[in-house]
């Protein structure tokens, strides 16, 4: 991909819809936010639970993660509180006609409060309501019982277990395989709808 052929940022930020839940505002990452980001993600524990960020995490690290946000087959948001504050990560990649795959993160000191439940939430919706998927795919470490429960809360099932690389350990790891289909996300609608914007 030449320099021209690259969408600039606020084109790519204008791609992605806004999400707002209660609590949350979801929305494309800016390269201004970098250094929050950077904070965040230099955490081993997130990264030991995350394909692909390493350790340690390092300002430039951000930086390359917000420039290659939103090309092709993924769809990132960056997780902020209502104030701004950034508080983590979430999207999904989608390659060829499989369904997408979840993937999200949060600074470790905003474990425990509910937000990762409430950004998949929106997210799942988005996936559902605004691109029509059939299905979404997400994957936890085993040793990682705290986003299976996120998983589990969202009405995600148990599909199998498997291995994925893990970038800061360079090596694979056990994780378990889940599943949401159309039809469950549907009966499961009452932990109400977040609200899209379009930028």
């Amino acid at each position: 991909m030449t320099l021209q052929e690259i969408p600039s940022e606020s084109f790519r930020e204008r791609c992605i819809p806004v999400l707002e839940t209660a609590r949350l505002v979801l929305r494309a990452p800016r390269l201004g936010d970098a250094k929050a980001v950077a904070v965040l993600a230099n955490d081993r524990r997130i990264a030991e639970n995350t394909a692909r960020i390493p350790h340690p995490y390092r300002l430039a690290d951000a930086e390359d993660f917000i420039s290659s946000a939103n090309f092709g087959n993924e769809t990132v948001f960056l997780v902020t509180l209502r104030n701004g504050g950034v508080i983590g990560a979430c999207g999904f990649t989608q390659v060829d006609r499989h369904p997408p795959e979840l993937g999200y993160w949060l600074g470790a000191k905003h474990w425990g409060k509910g937000y990762a439940t409430e950004a998949v939430r929106a997210v799942i919706d988005h996936a559902f309501a605004d691109l029509d998927s059939e299905a979404v795919q997400a994957a936890a470490r085993v040793t990682n019982p705290a986003s299976r429960r996120v998983l589990e809360k969202c009405g995600f099932q148990w599909t199998g277990a498997g291995l994925l690389r893990i970038r800061a350990i360079a090596s694979s790891a056990p994780i378990d395989r889940f599943r949401l289909d159309r039809g469950l996300w549907a009966s499961l609608k009452s932990w109400g709808a977040a609200k899209s914007i379009v930028a």
